[in-house]
């Protein structure tokens, strides 16, 4: 599945437009009734990813794309591609629909996914037997669905071609590695273990192709309770949790009214931004953790098929080198540098996506109501060309969402064009959470 906040996501349906808050809002809720809907009319290949050449792993490169994972690989010998590695997904999905034409497919099945959102019936193709390639590693007999119009917009989102999204098929094929340091993966043949040395051993329950975890989460004053939480690669937030203050009636003495935290198969996801007081994971204690707190009576409740009490997202993961291994249930975690980080939220109130050649233009979707952006004048439909003197164009998503979260009280220079006029704004970051 994939998560998304702080800067947006701009999503289109016939013509109803939404729009998916970056790294707390859920770009994966409308995505996980599709692949829901579609999975039991696919034709299904099961084969597994293997480390090619007898080799005893095989090294991968990715790049981190606005908290997202993102790998190239090949299908059909056509590419490379990119694709967003999501251990939230359990069907492969292909986004984008011109690969329906440029994929030589011997087969393929057209059907229509109902009800999304406002109602309006989306098309996709099922196509088996795929051969996919990443560097040292493949898969002759992959399934996979094909949208046929890219609703997502994955590539506005991530500020570079996105074509779709793998998971479950990739991650139960052997263990697997994650180093956020030098953003490799490492895929280990199945008759080599990995070393699993100075790491904490945590159980991992794989359920409907997911994997789960259980941590300690405290609120605020109350004993800490035990949540049940899926390990979201594709999501960019540290943590969501469906059930929490929201039983309670309460809320944190802080906190953002997100009226968009996502679009599902019912309506709007509505909700709140906040923070836990603590959240534990095997012997990793966090403190302050930016939480996005659902409606438990929302549209996401209604759509999942597994029990479950949120998500923990990448902007926690990333602080560890991770080993998955799904056939063996277990995680492996190693803490990294950046693990007493503390969380940030975006301090700016400017939610925006990449258009253009390149992706090179940052256009203003939307600004938080009181935010820092709000009290300076920013609106939507603004574009911002340059940030502190450097061109926006010479900079990824990712670099500019972490000025935008870098410091409470720092200053900005952003240079902003609306209606072909341009002025230069001063914007103090404030930390809203």
């Amino acid at each position: 599945m994939i998560f998304i906040s702080v800067t947006l996501i701009n999503l289109k349906i016939n013509t109803v437009r939404f729009y998916f808050v970056q790294h707390y809002l859920s770009r994966r809720v409308l995505l996980l009734a599709v692949f829901w809907l579609m999975w039991n009319t696919l034709p299904v290949c099961a084969q597994d990813f293997t480390v090619t050449g007898n080799h005893c792993k095989a090294v991968i490169p990715f790049r981190l794309v606005r908290n997202m994972v993102v790998v190239q690989l090949q299908i059909n010998q056509h590419g490379p591609y990119n694709f967003i590695l999501d251990t939230g997904c359990g069907l492969m999905i292909i986004t984008d629909p011109k690969l329906l034409d440029s994929l030589s497919l011997k087969y393929k099945k057209k059907i229509k996914v109902l009800g999304l959102g406002e109602g309006n019936d989306l098309d996709a193709w099922l196509v088996p037997g795929l051969k996919l390639q990443l560097k040292g590693v493949e898969n002759n007999q992959i399934s996979a669905a094909i949208l046929a119009k890219d609703v997502f917009d994955l590539s506005s989102y991530a500020g570079m071609p996105i074509h779709g999204l793998i998971g479950y098929d990739f991650f139960n094929s052997f263990p697997v590695k994650i180093n956020f340091a030098d953003s490799t993966l490492t895929a280990f043949n199945l008759r080599k273990s990995p070393s699993y040395k100075r790491t904490t051993k945590i159980p991992l329950l794989v359920e409907d192709k997911k994997p789960y975890l259980q941590a300690q989460v405290n609120f605020d004053d109350r004993p800490a309770s035990t949540e049940k939480l899926l390990v979201d690669l594709g999501a960019g937030h540290p943590l969501s949790l469906e059930n929490g203050w929201n039983n309670c009636g309460e809320k944190p003495d802080k906190f953002i009214a997100a009226a968009n935290l996502g679009v599902g198969l019912s309506g709007p996801i509505n909700g709140f931004m906040g923070r836990v007081q603590a959240m534990e994971i095997g012997s990793y204690q966090f403190a302050k953790v930016v939480t996005a707190f659902p409606d438990s009576s929302s549209a996401m409740d209604k759509m999942a098929n597994i029990s479950r009490d949120g998500s923990i997202g990448t902007d926690l993961l990333k602080r560890f080198v991770i080993w998955f291994d799904y056939r063996q249930g277990f995680i492996y975690l190693k803490p990294n540098s950046n693990i007493k980080q503390p969380f940030e939220h975006d301090m700016s109130g400017i939610e925006y996506y990449a258009v253009g050649n390149n992706f090179s233009r940052i256009i203003v979707c939307r600004v938080e109501p009181g935010s820092a952006a709000d009290l300076t004048g920013i609106e939507k439909n603004d574009e911002i060309l340059a940030i502190n003197f450097k061109k926006v164009g010479h900079m990824t998503l990712q670099e500019i969402d972490e000025i935008f979260r870098s410091k409470n009280d720092r200053t900005l220079l952003l240079e902003v064009m609306r209606d072909q006029s341009i002025a230069k704004v001063l914007l103090t970051l404030k930390r809203r959470i």
